[in-house]
């Protein structure tokens, strides 16, 4: 026989569910999070298992690794594109946990990637470093405009990146010293902090082929390279350009009937990360390419800026795919041609 399990993941309970092929519960109860808890409950159905279902919430990693390393198979589910059954009249944890292991019989759960643990503290850590970048703007901005609201003078955003301590000359007052210096203070830490993870990155993932490849796009530098390359994994995860496009947030979220607009699907379906890296990488590349700023320039004479740069994102998020799944350097006049 068959079993199907599912669990609702919380940030401090789990509820397990155990079903049968004709849908009746055999384990149905909550445990806190603790995977040893988990891993007994489970074990009297270890040989029949057909996987454990694990909810994608922001906590998954602990529970899906033990669950593999305990020799069980799991899948990640997709939450947003799990659809409850609407005439319920009433769903709690248990009905939700049940519901997931249902539609895993059925064969019809959606599921998303499991992204190799050996390889996601890296991701993870250059995810650290888009977080530590923004907070230094707020902290440059900060100070750049307490300087020139104070004297009306505009200091270039290189010199306050640098936190150069020549920058307190531009107050008498101790108190505004004092405020300017605390974002010194703290803008010298995010620089060395973002430094120390750019260089632990780069010499972890300098040898991969993929990531090479990726710095013969135009427009693309180290950091970008090394989001895209960390961010898509396994290339051939995505069976088709158009899916990688897609989960790139580089496809529009339209929802058209008989040729007309319906509205908009989930347009936050995908990765932010990519999403970010491939408009960033755009930006460049209208800067330095000829044929790529000529692009532009007719898509936004069509439409608008943002969507023009929205369309070369999409076009160079297509050549990063070809160019990871067959290793080959990026051709800019296939692109552009």
């Amino acid at each position: 026989m068959t079993l199907f399990s599912a669990i609702d993941l919380h940030s401090n309970n789990s509820v397990v569910v155990v079903i049968d092929e004709q849908d009746h519960i055999l384990l149905q109860k909550r445990f806190p999070n603790d995977l040893s808890l988990i891993l007994s409950a489970l074990e009297p159905f270890r040989s029949e298992l057909q996987s454990v279902a694990v909810e994608s919430t922001f906590n998954w990693y602990w529970l899906v690794d033990g669950l593999l390393a305990a020799g069980i198979k799991a899948c990640l589910v997709n939450t947003v594109a799990v659809q409850q059954y609407s005439g319920l009249k009433h769903t709690d944890d248990h009905s939700d946990a049940y519901w997931l292991a249902h539609l895993m019989r059925l064969g019809i759960l959606p599921t998303g990637y499991i992204y190799p643990a050996e390889d996601r503290p890296l991701r993870d850590l250059l995810r650290k470093r888009l977080q530590l970048v923004r907070h230094r703007v707020t902290f440059m901005l900060s100070a750049q405009c307490q300087i020139w609201r104070c004297t009306g003078v505009r200091v270039e955003n290189a010199l306050i990146k640098r936190a150069d301590g020549q920058l307190l000359r531009y107050h008498d007052n101790p108190e505004l010293r004092m405020a300017l210096n605390s974002n010194l203070v703290v803008l010298r830490a995010l620089n060395a902090q973002i430094e120390a993870i750019e260089q632990r990155v780069k010499d972890q993932i300098a040898l991969k082929p993929e990531f090479q490849l990726l710095l013969s796009v135009n427009g693309i530098g180290d950091i970008l390279g090394q989001t895209i390359a960390l961010e898509t994994g396994d290339i051939k995860r995505f069976s088709t350009v158009g899916r990688y496009a897609s989960y790139c947030r580089c496809v529009d979220s339209k929802r058209l009937s008989n040729g007309k607009s319906k509205g908009q699907n989930n347009r936050k379906n995908g990765n932010v990360y990519l999403g970010w890296a491939f408009v960033e990488a755009a930006h460049s590349i209208i800067r330095h390419h000829k044929a790529a700023h000529r692009f532009y320039q007719r898509k936004r004479a069509q439409r608008n800026g943002a969507l023009a740069t929205k369309a070369l994102a999409h076009k160079l998020s297509r050549a990063c795919y070809y160019v990871m799944r067959d290793q080959v350097p990026f051709q800019a006049e296939r692109l552009f041609g």
